[in-house]
Parts: C-alpha cells; sequence; structure tokens
C-alpha cells in the first residue's frame, strides 16, 4: 500500500518512480543558474578588496600599500579571489612581515600588526551578502 501511494517499486534491483507533472521550475531554476555571472561579482569584490588594504596597510614609503592586485578564478565547481601584494624584499613579503611580524638583522624583533583581517572583514560579509541575493533572486 505505501509503495502505491508513493509511486515506486523496487524490482529486480532497479527504482522505478513515477510522478505527475512537470519539471519546468526546476528546469528554469537551472537555466538561471548557469546563467548566473559570478565573475563580474568576484571582480568588484576584487577591486573593493584591493582598496580596502591599501588603505589600511601600514605606510612607511607606500610601497607595500601600493602593490596589493588580485586574481579570480571562477570554475565550474568553484570560484575563488586571491589578494596578492608583490612587494617581496630578499625574498620576503613585506605586507606578511607586516602582518605577522619579523626577525631584525640585528637580533631584535618586529612585532606584527593585524592590519589585514579588520580591513576584509565588512568586504567578505558583503561579498556573502551579495551573492547570496543573488542567488536567491534567481
Amino acid at each position: 500500500m505505501l509503495k502505491e501511494k508513493l509511486g515506486w517499486e523496487l524490482a529486480d534491483k532497479m527504482i522505478r518512480i513515477n510522478h505527475k507533472g512537470d519539471f519546468k521550475n526546476t528546469e528554469r531554476f537551472f537555466k538561471k543558474v548557469t546563467n548566473l555571472s559570478i565573475g563580474s561579482i568576484l571582480n568588484r569584490y576584487g577591486s573593493i578588496g584591493v582598496n580596502a588594504l591599501a588603505a589600511a596597510t601600514p605606510v612607511d614609503s607606500g610601497l607595500t600599500a601600493n602593490s596589493w592586485d588580485f586574481n579570480v578564478e571562477v570554475g565550474k565547481t568553484r570560484s575563488k579571489i586571491t589578494w596578492i601584494n608583490k612587494n617581496n624584499q630578499n625574498g620576503s613579503n613585506i605586507a606578511i612581515l607586516l602582518q605577522y611580524g619579523h626577525g631584525t638583522g640585528t637580533g631584535g624583533y618586529v612585532e606584527g600588526r593585524d592590519f589585514i583581517n579588520p580591513a576584509m572583514r565588512p568586504i567578505f560579509d558583503k561579498l556573502a551578502e551579495d551573492v547570496w541575493k543573488e542567488v536567491a533572486d534567481l
């Protein structure tokens, strides 16, 4: 009796499902998802992140603050933004040294200053909100 109500049966290791209606709404949703341009959203937030990082970077010469860039990769199963600072001295990335601290050549230590996380947190929150809104509006 249950299988008649649900419209399925098990026969020779095969499940058969009978349904009434169509998948018009599901197909329309998937068509919209495939047309979703996440890349444009990520590029916009890549630029916003570069500006926030440049403004938050401790300034001595300004070289590190002006060396921020980003890269967007959009794939079938995942997309990502990578922020990069291109100011390297003697094989060390200066932004990382400012963030986490570093030893000096004379045996001292310069304590790091967390400037990246506070600058990026509101951007991550807004990015997540905008992407969710884009998907929810489908």
